[in-house]
C-alpha cells in the first residue's frame, strides 16, 4: 500500500543514497500516519542510524540548485526544502528531560529507542528505506490498529512520556481535536496528573499548539479536554474563570465558559480566520469581572465589552500572540460585539448604522459573523427571530454603505484645515470642532460634502468665540 507514497523520484533518490552511504534509514512519524489517514503530507521525517546530517548534505547536493539545506549541528538535524517537499533528517536518539529543564538530554540511539520516545503510537510507525527492508512497515505499538480504533495513546507509560516532554500533553489534545480521536483512559488521566509540568515549556510552544486546536473543525473538543485536565488552568486563567453558574433568589446566569465554546464552534462554521476565532474566545472574557446581581432583574454584566477590550492586550502579551494588527482586530471586535445585537432589538436608525460602519470599518462583516455566532439559544423560534433581525441589520448596513460610503470614511475637515482657518495652534478647540463635524455627519445633520462641512466648521468656531484669519 506504500508504493504510490514512497516511489516518488525524491524518496527513491534518498533511499539509493542511504544505501550508497551505508546509512540505515527510515521514514517515521506524521508522513507514515497520514498514509493510513489518507491525508496528503509533503513533510517527511527520516531517522538515520548514524549520520543523518551527512545523508542530508548528499541528498541536497544530488537534488541540485532547487534544494535549500539548513543544518542544525547542535541538535543533530538537517532540513531540506525542495519544491513542495520538506525533508527532515535526524539521527536515531534517546531523549529525556530533567525535572526543571525545557531542553532535552539527547543521546545516540537505535530505531527502537527512537520509536519508544515518540509521543503517540500513531506517530511511532516507521517505513524501511534500505534495500533489505524497503517499504516494510515497522509498527511495534500497533499504531495502525489505534488509527482504526480512533484512539490516541502513548507508546510507553504516559506519565513518563508526558513528564519527559510536557508539550506532548498539548499535542495529545491537539491531535484528539484535529483527528476527532478519543484519548485512551490511562493517557487522559496522565494529562491531569502531569498538568503542572507544563510550566517548564515556553509559552510560544504552548500557544502554537493552542492555535492549531483553535484552527480545527470543532475546537470545543480540545478546550473541554484542556479544562477537564486542568491544562488550561496553567496558562489561560481568564478563560477558566468563565466556567460556572450562580443562583441568587431563583435567578441564574448561563455558564459563560461553555457558551464561549458554542460561540467559537459557531464561528468556525462561518470562517477559518484564526483571529476571528480568537475574538469569539475573548468576546465575553470580562464577564466574571463585571458580574453583578440586581434585585428584580437578575445577573448583569454591564460594560463587559469595554473591560474585555482592555483585557485583550494583556492576554495577547502573556500568551505571546502578536501585538500588532491581530491584537487590535480582536480588541475591536470584542469592543463592538454588542452593538449589532442592540441594533437588532431596537428600531434601527440611519445614525446608528453610520456609527457602526464608521467604528467597524472593513471588519464589519467579521463583526456580523461573530454576532450571529453569539446566538446560542436552544429555542428554534428565538433563533429564527434573532437571525431574521440580524438580516435586517445587514440589509440596512448595505443600504447606508451604498448611500453614504461611510466604511473607512474620514471627515472632510481635518485638524490642519481648522488650525489654518482660525489661525490657532493644536489644542482643545481643534478637537471640539473636529468631533462636532464628525458627529453631525454621522447623525445626518449635515452631509459629508466638503463645502457643507466647512460652513458647519465656521459655525462651530464662532460658537467657541473664534474668528477666521481674514
Amino acid at each position: 500500500m506504500f508504493a504510490e507514497h514512497i516511489h516518488t523520484p525524491e524518496i527513491k533518490l534518498i533511499a539509493n543514497l542511504a544505501d550508497e552511504l551505508n546509512i540505515e534509514t527510515y521514514i517515521v512519524g506524521g508522513f507514515v500516519r497520514d498514509i493510513f489517514l489518507k491525508r496528503d503530507n509533503k513533510d517527511i521525517d527520516f531517522v538515520c542510524i548514524g549520520k543523518g546530517i551527512h545523508l542530508a548534505e548528499k541528498v541536497a547536493e544530488r537534488l541540485g540548485t532547487g534544494a535549500h539545506l539548513s543544518v542544525f549541528k547542535n541538535f543533530g538535524t538537517a532540513n531540506i526544502r525542495y519544491r513542495d517537499f520538506e525533508f527532515e533528517f535526524v539521527g536515531a536518539r534517546k531523549e529525556s528531560y530533567q525535572r526543571d529543564s525545557r531542553k532535552p538530554i539527547v543521546e545516540d540511539g537505535t530505531l527502537e529507542d527512537d520509536q519508544n520516545r515518540r509521543d503517540f503510537t500513531i506517530n511511532a510507525m516507521a517505513i524501511g528505506m534500505n534495500k533489505h527492508n524497503y517499504g516494510q512497515l515497522l509498527d511495534p505499538f500497533d499504531g495502525v490498529g489505534d488509527i482504526g480504533r480512533k484512539l490516541l495513546k502513548t507508546p510507553l507509560d504516559p506519565n513518563v512520556t508526558f513528564s519527559d516532554d510536557p508539550l506532548r500533553m498539548m499535542r495529545a489534545v491537539r491531535f484528539s481535536t484535529q483527528l476527532q480521536f478519543q484519548i485512551e483512559t490511562k493517557t487522559y488521566q496522565a494529562l491531569a496528573d502531569n498538568a503542572a509540568r507544563l510550566e517548564i515549556i515556553s509559552q510560544e510552544r504552548i500557544t502554537d499548539e493552542l492555535n492549531k486546536i483553535i484552527l480545527s473543525a470543532i475546537p470545543s473538543i480540545g478546550f473541554k479536554q484542556l479544562f477537564d485536565t486542568k491544562l488550561l488552568h496553567q496558562f489561560f486563567p481568564e478563560m477558566v474563570a468563565l466556567q460556572g453558574t450562580d443562583t441568587i433568589k431563583g435567578k441564574s446566569h448561563k455558564d459563560n465558559f461553555y457558551h464561549t465554546l458554542e460561540v467559537l464552534d459557531n464561528t468556525c462554521t462561518r470562517s477559518t480566520y484564526l483571529w476571528l476565532r480568537w475574538a469569539a474566545i475573548l468576546h465575553d472574557i470580562a464577564k466574571p469581572a463585571t458580574k453583578r446581581f440586581e434585585d428584580g432583574h437578575g445577573f448583569t454584566f454591564h460594560g463587559h465589552e469595554d473591560k474585555g477590550a482592555r483585557m485583550v492586550p494583556k492576554i495577547f502579551a502573556r500568551l505571546r500572540l502578536p501585538l500588532d494588527h491581530p491584537m487590535k482586530y480582536v480588541q475591536k471586535l470584542v469592543q463592538l460585539h454588542l452593538r449589532p445585537i442592540v441594533l437588532s432589538r431596537d428600531e434601527i436608525t440611519d445614525s446608528a448604522i453610520r456609527r457602526l460602519l464608521f467604528d467597524a470599518g472593513d471588519d464589519i462583516d467579521d463583526l456580523m459573523y461573530l454576532c450571529e455566532s453569539d446566538i446560542t439559544t436552544k429555542s428554534k423560534a428565538k433563533m429564527e427571530r434573532y437571525l431574521s433581525n440580524f438580516e435586517i441589520v445587514r440589509e440596512k448596513l448595505k443600504t447606508i454603505e451604498a448611500k453614504d460610503k461611510i466604511r473607512n470614511w474620514q471627515p472632510p475637515i481635518d485638524g490642519a484645515i481648522i488650525m489654518e482657518t482660525f489661525n490657532i495652534p493644536a489644542g482643545k478647540a481643534v478637537g471640539i470642532i473636529k468631533t462636532a463635524i464628525r458627529e453631525a455627519i454621522l447623525d445626518g445633520i449635515i452631509t459629508s460634502d466638503y463645502n457643507v462641512a466647512f460652513q458647519y466648521m465656521l459655525e462651530q468656531g464662532r460658537a467657541l468665540g473664534l474668528e477666521t484669519k481674514n
